[in-house]
Parts: C-alpha cells; sequence; structure tokens
C-alpha cells in the first residue's frame, strides 16, 4: 500500500494539473448525476415491520382507505385565549373552504361543523331521553289503571269472565316496556358513544382554541414544499381578524437542516490552520480540499434520493462528515511534508513520500470509518444504514481527494507551504533535527491515567437515566408556527392531544351490528380504566373482519414515559378471557417502536464494531495490550459522549447555552450512529498516535521514550484536526433542525473527549506503565497476521531524507543551506 500512494503520489506531483481536471470532471460528473437523479428527501423516521405499521397496514386492508394519506392541522386560538365570536367564526369556515381549494389538498374539516353536529345528536338524545321519560309515565299510569280495574273486577266477582281482556291489556303493556327497555337502552349507548366522542372535539372547552385537520392528497413523503406553502398562504390570505393562525409540523416549512453556525465551524477550522501553518497557502489547502471532496459527495448522495428514501438527515450527515475528514486526511499529509521539508527533503519526493507514509495511515484510518458506517447496514433498519453508506462515501471521497488532489496540490504550492521564517531560519541554522524527548514520570502517569478514567466515568453517569425517543412539536424552536401550533393545542386540550394513539380490538367473530355496538361500548369503558388513558373515542367497527378501532388521547405527551408504558399495557390487555386482543398504532406509537428497535440494535452493532476494532489494532500494532486499552478508550468516548448529551437535551443542563429550548428524550439513532462515526474517528486519533509511538519503538527507542516521542511528532496534528473535527461538528449544535443539533453535540463531544483524554493522556500514560509488554504478543499470532506496515517505516527506510541539512528548492534540485 505504501509503495502505490508514494507512486501515486509522484505522479499527481508531476502532473498535477492532470489531477485537478480529473477532479474537476468528476464533479461535473457528479453535478450531473444530481440534476438527473436528485428527488425529495423526507423528515419521516420509518422502519418497515414494526408493530405499528404492522397495524396501520391492516387497517389499510380493513377498512379499504388509503390510510397512508398525509395530514396535518391548522391551530386557530383567539388573541389571549379570548372566546372566539361569532363573526370569527364565520372568518375561520372561510379559511376552511380556502384550504380545501387548494391543489394536493384531499379536504380540510370545520371544527364547528363537527361540534355542531355533536351537539345536534346531543339534542336529539335529550330529546329522546324526555319522550321516553314520558312514555314511561304514561306506561306506569295505564299499569296503574289496570291493576285498579283488575282489583274491581276481583272484588265484583267479574275477573274471571273479564280475564281474556285484562291478558290482553297487560300483554301489551308488557311489551310496550320491553320497547321502551330496548330504545332505553339504545338512547344510553348512545350518550355513552356521544360522551367518548365528545373528547375528539376540534373546539377546546373554553371556546378560545380550534384545530382544522387537513388531509392530502398524497402521502406524507410525497406532499412537496410548494403544497404546503399554498396551503399556509391560503389560510393566511383569508385570515381570522383577532385571532392567530399557526401550522403543526406537516404544514409548517421545512426547517433547514444546518444554520449559519456552519459557517462558524470551518472559519475556526481556517483560523486554527492558519495558526499551526503559518501561511494561507497551507492552511488553505486542507479546507479547499474538503469542500471538494463534500461537493462530490453530497451531490453523489443526492442523486439517489429519486430511487431511495433519503432523509433530510443524510445529505446533512454526509457534509458533517465530509467536512471534518476531508480537511484532517489533508492536514495529516500536509503536515508530514512539511516536516520532511524541513529535515531537507526536495520537494517533490517529500510529496510522494508523505503520500507514502502517511497516506497509507490516512487510507487506513479513512477504511475504519467506512467500515463502522458500511456496517450500519447490518442492523437491519434501512434509513440508518443509508445514513451510513452516505457517510461512507463523503469518507472515502476524502480519503481519494487527500492521497490524489494533496500531492498536485502540494506540487503547485511548492516551498509556499512553509512560512518564510522557517526557510530564513534552516538557511542560517540548517535542517532541523529531532529531539529525543524525555519520558513522563510513574507517578505522573499513575495520576494521569486515574484522572481520566475518573473523569470519563463522571461524565458518563447521566447515560444511566438515557431514555430515548424522536422529536416531536416540543422540541422545534420556540419561535416557529410548529412549536406554537404545538403548545397551543397542549394548553387548549391537553398534553395527550399531540400524542393520539390508534387501537384495534380483535372481537370474536359472528357478532351482529347490534352485538358489535354493545361490544364496542364495553371495551371502550374498559380502555377509559388503563392507567394513563384520558379518553376513549370510537373510530368505527367490522363485523366481517371482526374489530372495533378506537382513538385514545394519553394524559401525557408522546415523548413522556407514562405515554410508553401505556402502548404496552395496551398490548398486553385482553378481554373476556383473552377473546378481545389489542393492537396500537400511531405516530406516538411508530416513534416507540422505532427507539426501542433501535436501542435492541445497539448492543450487537456494538459488539460487531469493538470485534472490528480488536482485530484492525492488533494487525496494525501486532500488540495485545494496545488493541484493548484503545478499545476501552473508544468505549469510554463513548458513554462519556451520551453522557453529555443526556445531560444537556433531556435534563436541560446549560440548555440555554447551546440552543436547547425544550430538553426530552435524547434523539433515539444518536447512539447506534455515535458508535460508527466515532469509532472511526478514535481509531484515526490512535493510528496517528499510536504508529509513531510504533515507529520510534521499532527504531531502537526504549518503550517509554518512544511514547514520548510519539506524542512529540503527532500531538500538534492530532489537536489540531481535533479542534477543527470538533468546531465542524460543533457549527450543526445550533441548526434549526432537532436532530442534526444533537448529532452535531454528540460527535463534537466526543471527538473532543477522545483525542484530549483518551488519545493523548490516558493511552499514552498505560503504555507507559506496563512500558514493554505493550507489544508483546504471541509468536504464533505474529505469524499469521500480515504485516500491514501503517507507518510507512519500510518506504521511509527506502527513501531517507539527504544528510547534511539540505534545503528543497520548490523548482529544481536541492540546494546547500
Amino acid at each position: 500500500m505504501a509503495g502505490l500512494l508514494y507512486r501515486l503520489g509522484s505522479f499527481a506531483a508531476r502532473r498535477a494539473w492532470i489531477v485537478i481536471v480529473a477532479w474537476v470532471v468528476i464533479l461535473a460528473g457528479a453535478a450531473g448525476a444530481f440534476a438527473l437523479g436528485s428527488g425529495k428527501t423526507t423528515d419521516e423516521i420509518t422502519i418497515p415491520n414494526t408493530p405499528t405499521q404492522q397495524v396501520q397496514d391492516r387497517l389499510q386492508k380493513i377498512l379499504d382507505t388509503d390510510t397512508d394519506k398525509g395530514s396535518g392541522t391548522i391551530v386557530i386560538q383567539g388573541d389571549h385565549r379570548s372566546a372566539l365570536t361569532a363573526a370569527q367564526r364565520t372568518e375561520i369556515e372561510q379559511v376552511v373552504d380556502a384550504v380545501s381549494d387548494v391543489r394536493g389538498v384531499d379536504s380540510a374539516t370545520d371544527p364547528f361543523a363537527t361540534a355542531d353536529e355533536l351537539a345536534a345528536q346531543q339534542q336529539k338524545l335529550d330529546d329522546g331521553t324526555e319522550q321516553l321519560a314520558a312514555a314511561r309515565t304514561q306506561l306506569e299510569q295505564g299499569q296503574s289503571q289496570l291493576d285498579s280495574a283488575i282489583a274491581q273486577a276481583k272484588a265484583a266477582g267479574a275477573y274471571d269472565a273479564a280475564k281474556s281482556q285484562f291478558d290482553a291489556q297487560q300483554a301489551e303493556l308488557t311489551k310496550n316496556a320491553a320497547l321502551l327497555d330496548d330504545q332505553s337502552e339504545e338512547l344510553t349507548q348512545g350518550q355513552t358513544l356521544l360522551r367518548l366522542s365528545k373528547a375528539a372535539s376540534s373546539v377546546s372547552d373554553d371556546g378560545s382554541t380550534v384545530i382544522v385537520p387537513v388531509t392530502f392528497d398524497d402521502a406524507t413523503a410525497d406532499v412537496t414544499d410548494a403544497v404546503k406553502e399554498h396551503v399556509r398562504k391560503a389560510a393566511e390570505d383569508a385570515g381570522v381578524a383577532g385571532a392567530s393562525i399557526d401550522f403543526s409540523t406537516d404544514i409548517a416549512p421545512t426547517a433547514e437542516g444546518g444554520s449559519s453556525s456552519e459557517a462558524i465551524g470551518v472559519v475556526i477550522a481556517a483560523i486554527v490552520l492558519f495558526v499551526m501553518l503559518g501561511t494561507l497557502i497551507a492552511a488553505g489547502l486542507p479546507l479547499l480540499n474538503a469542500i471538494a471532496g463534500v461537493g462530490v459527495s453530497y451531490l453523489i448522495v443526492m442523486s439517489l434520493s429519486k430511487i431511495a428514501d433519503v432523509s433530510s438527515t443524510t445529505p446533512v450527515l454526509a457534509l458533517m462528515l465530509g467536512l471534518a475528514v476531508g480537511i484532517d486526511y489533508t492536514l495529516f499529509i500536509l503536515n508530514r511534508h512539511r516536516q520532511q521539508l524541513q529535515r531537507g527533503m526536495e520537494v517533490r519526493e517529500s510529496i510522494a513520500l508523505a503520500n507514502g507514509t502517511s497516506g497509507t495511515a490516512v487510507v487506513f484510518a479513512g477504511a475504519t470509518v467506512v467500515i463502522a458506517l458500511v456496517a450500519l447496514n447490518v442492523t437491519g433498519i434501512p434509513f440508518l444504514g443509508l445514513m451510513g453508506t452516505a457517510g461512507a462515501i463523503a469518507v472515502a471521497v476524502a480519503v481519494l481527494i487527500a492521497t490524489t488532489l494533496t500531492p498536485a496540490l502540494l506540487s503547485l504550492s511548492g516551498h509556499r507551504v512553509l512560512p518564510k521564517r522557517v526557510w530564513r531560519r534552516i538557511a542560517l541554522d540548517g535542517a532541523e533535527r529531532p529531539r529525543t524527548p524525555k519520558p513522563m514520570s510513574t507517578p505522573r502517569a499513575w495520576l494521569t491515567a486515574i484522572a481520566s478514567v475518573i473523569v470519563l466515568g463522571v461524565v458518563a453517569l447521566p447515560m444511566t437515566q438515557m431514555r430515548l425517543g424522536l422529536p416531536d412539536g416540543s422540541s422545534e424552536p420556540h419561535s416557529s408556527t410548529q412549536y406554537r401550533a404545538y403548545e397551543k393545542v397542549n394548553a387548549a386540550f391537553g398534553d395527550g392531544r399531540n400524542a393520539q394513539l390508534v387501537v384495534v380490538a380483535d372481537v370474536q367473530d359472528g357478532l351482529s351490528a347490534d352485538e358489535m355496538t354493545t361490544e364496542q361500548l364495553a371495551i371502550a369503558e374498559r380502555l377509559e380504566d388503563v392507567t394513563s388513558v384520558r379518553s376513549v373515542v370510537p373510530a368505527t367497527t367490522s363485523t366481517k373482519d371482526a374489530v372495533a378501532v378506537f382513538q385514545i388521547i394519553p394524559e401525557d405527551g408522546a415523548n413522556a414515559a407514562s405515554t410508553e408504558q401505556l402502548v404496552h399495557d395496551l398490548r398486553d390487555l385482553t378481554m373476556d378471557d383473552g377473546e378481545v386482543t389489542f393492537d396500537v398504532a400511531g405516530s406516538a406509537s411508530g416513534n416507540i417502536d422505532i427507539s426501542e428497535y433501535l436501542a435492541r440494535a445497539l448492543p450487537p452493532y456494538l459488539a460487531i464494531v469493538i470485534g472490528l476494532s480488536l482485530l484492525i489494532m492488533i494487525a496494525v500494532f501486532r500488540s495485545l495490550f494496545v488493541p484493548l486499552v484503545a478499545t476501552a478508550g473508544f468505549v469510554l468516548t463513548l458513554f462519556a459522549a451520551l453522557g453529555g448529551v443526556t445531560a444537556i437535551f433531556q435534563f436541560g443542563w446549560l440548555g440555554s447555552l447551546f440552543g436547547v429550548e425544550s430538553p426530552g428524550p435524547v434523539l433515539s439513532i444518536l447512539p447506534t450512529l455515535a458508535v460508527g462515526i466515532l469509532f472511526g474517528l478514535a481509531m484515526d486519533y490512535q493510528l496517528f498516535i499510536g504508529t509513531g509511538i510504533r515507529e520510534a519503538y521499532a527504531h531502537g527507542a526504549s518503550p517509554r521514550v518512544a511514547v514520548q516521542q510519539g506524542l512529540q511528532a503527532g500531538r500538534s496534528v492530532v489537536v489540531a484536526a481535533a479542534l477543527i473535527m470538533t468546531a465542524v461538528f460543533a457549527g450543526f449544535v445550533f441548526a434549526d433542525s432537532a436532530i442534526i443539533a444533537t448529532i452535531g453535540f454528540g460527535l463534537a463531544f466526543g471527538v473532543l473527549l477522545d483525542a484530549f483524554i483518551v488519545r493523548l493522556l490516558l493511552i499514552p500514560a498505560l503504555m507507559h506503565l506496563v512500558g514493554k509488554a505493550a507489544w508483546w504478543m504471541p509468536k504464533w499470532l505474529d505469524r499469521i497476521i500480515p504485516d500491514i506496515d501503517v507507518e510507512g517505516a519500510k518506504l521511509e527506510r527506502a527513501h531517507p531524507a539527504p544528510p547534511g541539512g539540505r534545503v528543497a528548492d520548490a523548482d529544481g534540485p536541492a540546494h546547500r543551506a
């Protein structure tokens, strides 16, 4: 590998413009693929075959309707929660009509029309109750008169002669009484159904707030931003004087994946590069490469959106990773090239050698990230696998650019990648000679190791209380219309109104329509008794399929622990000795299923990643101790990163500092994503620090001196790379999307902890403490594993720096300083 990359770097240095033009052509090709294949991304996070999805598919068949149609709500509230007036009601009807006329909208429902219908039904039931009471009074009077007539007939001895007539009158009264009982039962059932149905009213009890349900022609993922915009415009143009109009997430403007703060991350990266490298040209090279790589990978990922359901988070993740590793990988090669120039090596030879040595480490580090990300496909979760694949594409492109475009640009830059002051110092003093550092003291190593573990352990503590979930309206920016709509519904109708569940009850076969109604009411009353159920609304029944469908409004919101428990309680519920069973669907149920599925997929994926980590590092470092502590350090990093996320995004600690306005459960996809991404990045830093230590040890340094030599050689570049990567990830923390913000913080915090505590403090301290044992490996294992030579030591021995402190000329052969 090192020899191949040496030759590739040499070719790119000699034929720089060919390489540059080739990448321009690749970028143009990616742009063409984007133009032909790009489609619409989706904000939905779905997993096939979850219990919720199975129920929804079943309902679609049972009800013979398209339950997949997209929907949203318009929330209208009187100013200062004042009751809506008759004039405002008329204007709301005009809003409903205007929205209904929008192309792409299937229907919009007038909330007052539904309320009026319920009121009419209530009046009808009240009238029926009064009539029934009057009829029962009349029947009682008739019975009293008959009883009196029978008594008189018996007293007069005329009863036997009139018995048949009395029996006929009694039979008629009994018949009428039975009819009244039947009517009474029907009225009672009607009153119960109406009482239950009122819980789903779209008009609040105080009359201040109404909900206008909107149903689209297409599925949620297929509803275009243009249709949503037309719905918003139609509602706002119609307007309601003295009232506010807000829109749910499914109608509100699509949140941008990132924010202007991303640019701040890039600016910070540029500052770090300039401070470290000292010239604008050197600082600009990693940024230019990263931007080129991001352009290619982003266009490739988006070109897949017509043939796959690409979530809106997927291209942003590719952008995030592409920027971070694109800068870092170029920096590693550039830093090696600069060091070699300062030791007097000729420019093109230095470029080729840097590409063969540090480039090999870049390829290997990038491969570990790619493998970890592609391995997300083994979770069996399509959207997560696609996110991993998109991230892997971004990393692979960054590796290719680092090992091809970087040598070409370095060749054109010549000696300008070093500051003039460095050249002047070399001209006066000769080429730099590395100094042999002193090893750290053993007490300091013990203190460093113990303190590092304690710090990481304390930071990880909140993870023990981590709850997983998906964003809802409460996680939107407080200035957004969707957040206002969510909170207004919560305040006017209760938290559970935003977390409605659909319950399907399987009943016994062969029930008549009347028996089904009786069973439906019995089930509804049983469901009302379940803990955390606020109200039950009978939706429909099917005697053919022997099911009754209900709408459940929980006491609390979708991400509440009580709602999660309610879903499990409903699924475990049975009636009539197991003859009636229940299934649950709805967006809240779907989110709970997804979170639980992801939680179950995490341990096996973590095991795969840890196993991969051990195998890779055993081959790289030819050691057992180093892979074990490096992997343990990664696990500590992961737990600490998730602990930090839990503290800020779930507990709300320092939330205002990070723009967390509404704390809630941790994003359910984050732990799995963090495993894949942080593992790869942790191995990057371990590789660049560890290979330096191994190289020093292989060249004859004592184990403890080798630790310091490796640190001295790689510390500055790892610090710079970690700061840059942290800055890029942190730029996404203030994104409008709660998903992107959480991922950005988790990755930024994880990189910070891993680089500065685990790789630069904990691992070197432990290696110092064990000394030579750090490089022990059984002889049989040493014989069977391949000699990877990631540090390129063999290549470097074949191409040594010129003796005597020769200074490389940018345009010709080296000359004496």
